[in-house]
C-alpha cells in the first residue's frame, strides 16, 4: 500500500528542477505555483505522491511555460538598470579584467573582451559587482532619507544597518536598531520610502495591530495598506 506523504517532500524533476512539496492541514485541494528554484506544490493532508503526479502532468505544458517566464535571465551587455536612484550597465571594456566604475549618475561594469556570458564563474562575478556597488549606493543614501523622517515624525531610532537581504525589505529591533536592505534602491521612491515609514512605525508600535497601521496611515496620507499591496506585487529589475 503507498504511503501518504511526509509534511515536506523534495522531488527531482527533468522540467522544473525540482518539485516542492508541502502538506497543509487545513488544504482542501492541490495548489501549484512557480517560483524561481522550482515547483512548489500545497496539498491536502494524506494527498498520495501519484495523485499529486498525476495533477502536475495534466497542467505541465502550463506550468513549465510559466516556470520558464521567471527564470532569471543571464547577465550580458544587455543589461540595464534604469531605477530612479540607481542606474546601472554592463559595458564592452579595453582591459583584460572587469573595472568598476561608480559614479554618482551611473555604476558602469566593463567586461575585458572575449568574455563567456553563458560561464558560470563569469555570472556569479558580475552578479557580485552589481550587488556590491548597489549596497555601496545604499550605504550612501538610505541612512540620509531615513534620518529625515525620523526627525519629521519623531521617531528616533537608535542605529541603522544596510544588507544584502533579499527576503525582507527591512527591520527593527526591540532595541530601536532598523536594518534596511540594499534593494530598495531599485524601488520607486514612494515604495522606498514606505519601507522606511514603516520600520520608523516600530520603533513605537512593535507589533501590526492596528494602533501600528494608524500611525503609518497618519504618515502616508491614509495609503499604508495600498502601499503595502503595491510593495508585495512590484517586480525588481535584478
Amino acid at each position: 500500500m503507498e504511503q501518504s506523504m511526509a509534511t515536506k517532500r523534495v522531488i527531482a524533476d527533468k522540467d522544473f528542477g525540482q518539485i516542492i512539496v508541502r502538506t497543509h492541514r487545513l488544504a482542501r485541494n492541490i495548489t501549484m505555483r512557480t517560483k524561481a528554484d522550482g515547483l512548489h506544490v500545497t496539498v491536502p493532508p494524506l494527498c498520495r505522491i501519484q495523485k499529486v503526479m498525476e495533477v502536475i502532468d495534466g497542467h505541465r505544458e502550463r506550468l513549465l511555460a510559466e516556470w520558464k517566464k521567471i527564470q532569471p535571465q543571464p547577465l550580458d551587455l544587455n543589461l540595464r538598470i534604469e531605477a530612479p536612484c540607481f542606474r546601472l550597465r554592463i559595458e564592452q571594456g579595453r582591459w583584460k579584467c572587469f573595472t568598476v566604475r561608480i559614479a554618482e549618475e551611473e555604476t558602469v561594469i566593463f567586461c575585458p573582451e572575449g568574455v563567456d556570458f553563458s560561464n558560470e564563474a563569469t555570472q556569479k562575478l558580475l552578479k557580485n559587482a552589481i550587488i556590491r556597488a548597489l549596497k555601496r549606493r545604499a550605504e550612501g543614501y538610505l541612512p540620509l532619507v531615513l534620518k529625515e523622517w525620523s526627525e519629521r515624525y519623531h521617531l528616533p531610532y537608535k542605529r541603522v544597518k544596510i544588507t544584502q537581504s533579499k527576503t525582507r525589505w527591512g527591520s527593527c529591533s526591540s532595541a530601536k536598531s532598523i536594518n534596511l536592505s540594499c534593494y530598495l534602491m531599485l524601488l520607486p521612491p514612494h515604495l522606498m520610502d514606505y519601507v522606511m515609514l514603516h520600520e520608523l512605525a516600530h520603533t513605537k508600535e512593535m507589533n501590526h495591530g492596528p494602533r501600528f497601521w494608524e500611525l503609518l496611515d497618519d504618515m502616508t496620507e491614509n495609503q499604508a495598506h495600498a502601499l503595502r499591496k503595491e510593495l508585495r506585487a512590484y517586480k525588481l529589475p535584478f
